[in-house]
This record gives C-alpha cells, sequence and structure tokens, in this order.
C-alpha cells in the first residue's frame, strides 16, 4: 500500500481543481496547471481536497497511486506558492547576466555561453555570481536549473563552476611533490 498515496491533497483557499475523466485541472492565483493520470488511478475531488485511488492492487497501479498523488500536490504548491532553485558561480572570471529572455553565461570557455530560458520559467541574476530560477512547474524549474548547471560542473580541486546554493562539493587534495 502506498503511504503516500493514501493521503489526500488539500487544497488551499483561493485554489480550484477540476476533474474531467482522467484529467484535472488545477487554478491557483499564479498559475493554472494540469495533468492526465493513467487509467490504473481515479481522481476524485472531495471535501476540498483530491483524492487519488489505485483501480487494481497490481504493481503498476500501486506505483501510479504515489506518483500521481505526488504531482497534484506539486502542482498545487506551484500555483499557490512556486518553485526556486538557487545556483552559485565559482571560479574567476565566472559570471552570469540576464539580457532580456537570454541568460549570458561567462565561463572560462572560448565564447559566451547564450542560454535561452523556456516559458513559464523566469531566471534572475542579482549578483554576477548567483542565479535564481523560478516558476510554477516543479519538473520544469529542476530541469532548467539542471541544464544550466550543466554548463560547467563543479570540480572537485578548485571548486570551480555552477553549483546549487545546499550542494556540498567533494574537495579533493592535489598532487604532491
Amino acid at each position: 500500500m502506498s503511504r503516500i498515496g493514501k493521503k489526500p491533497v488539500e487544497l488551499p483557499s483561493g485554489v480550484t481543481a477540476t476533474v474531467s475523466g482522467q484529467t484535472i485541472e488545477i487554478k491557483g492565483p499564479k498559475d493554472t496547471q494540469s495533468f492526465t493520470a493513467t487509467d490504473d488511478v481515479t481522481l476524485a475531488v472531495e471535501d476540498n481536497a483530491v483524492k487519488v485511488t489505485p483501480r487494481g492492487m497490481s504493481k503498476r497501479a500501486r506505483q501510479q497511486w504515489g506518483m500521481s498523488r505526488t504531482v497534484i500536490a506539486n502542482m498545487v504548491t506551484g500555483v499557490t506558492t512556486g518553485f526556486k532553485k538557487e545556483l552559485e558561480i565559482n571560479g574567476v572570471g565566472y559570471r552570469a547576466q540576464m539580457q532580456g529572455t537570454v541568460l549570458k553565461l561567462s565561463l572560462g570557455l572560448s565564447h559566451e555561453v547564450n542560454f535561452e530560458v523556456p516559458a513559464g520559467i523566469t531566471v534572475t541574476a542579482p549578483k554576477p555570481t548567483q542565479i535564481i530560477v523560478e516558476g510554477t512547474d516543479s519538473q520544469l524549474v529542476g530541469q532548467v536549473a539542471a541544464n544550466i548547471r550543466e554548463w560547467r560542473k563543479p570540480e572537485p580541486y578548485k571548486g570551480k563552476g555552477i553549483k546549487y546554493k545546499d550542494e556540498y562539493i567533494f574537495r579533493k587534495e592535489g598532487k604532491k611533490k
């Protein structure tokens, strides 16, 4: 039994959910999001909460049960407060700045990296060494942050590169003479 799937997703004030077939649409103060569940689960809105139940006890139905409930909970969080990932840039001459919808990164490469920010995501660079990725879709915020980090992952010797704010870089000792 899914311990996560058993809990109903509470809808805070200002958030409405409508179910039509296997699709649920959640409207909140920040955005509107929709999710289409598989045929293995049943979605229902009862007592200002979304309830997800499996249609059988097969392995796939139980997997989809917990996953669907988590996706719906993330959508409710996204339309109310939103999601945020903070990145830090370490390294001499490494910096970032926003120009319209393009994030310009100087990362010690022979060229500047122009990262096109997708729709629905806001990227800000309050300092040249800090990047903040915000949005209402949990998966998209994480993916955009990972794509930015992919340009120059932190290396273990000097710690240069782009890292998440709360990430710990395991440092290695260099060569000895």
